[in-house]
C-alpha cells in the first residue's frame, strides 16, 4: 500500500515515509506511526504521519 489513503494508515503500523528535506532525493525513512497530521481522506503525495520518534514526513509506503 502506498499510504495516500487516510483508512490504511493508523497508529502502530510500521512504514516509510518521506521526510520535508528529502523530497528532492526520495530518500526514505522508517519509523512506527504515532499520529496522523493529515485530515482529509486521501492525499497524492501520501499522508502526513509523526513517527514515534517525532519525525514528521508523508507516508510513501505501508510496510506492516
Amino acid at each position: 500500500m502506498n499510504g495516500q489513503n487516510r483508512k490504511d494508515v493508523r497508529p502502530g503500523l510500521e512504514v516509510n515515509i518521506i521526510l520535508k528535506k528529502d523530497q528532492r532525493t526520495g530518500e526514505k525513512t522508517r519509523g512506527i506511526v504515532k499520529d496522523l497530521l493529515t485530515n482529509s481522506s486521501f492525499h497524492p503525495h501520501g499522508i502526513k504521519v509523526r513517527l514515534e520518534d517525532g519525525q514528521i514526513g508523508r507516508v510513501c509506503e505501508i510496510l506492516s
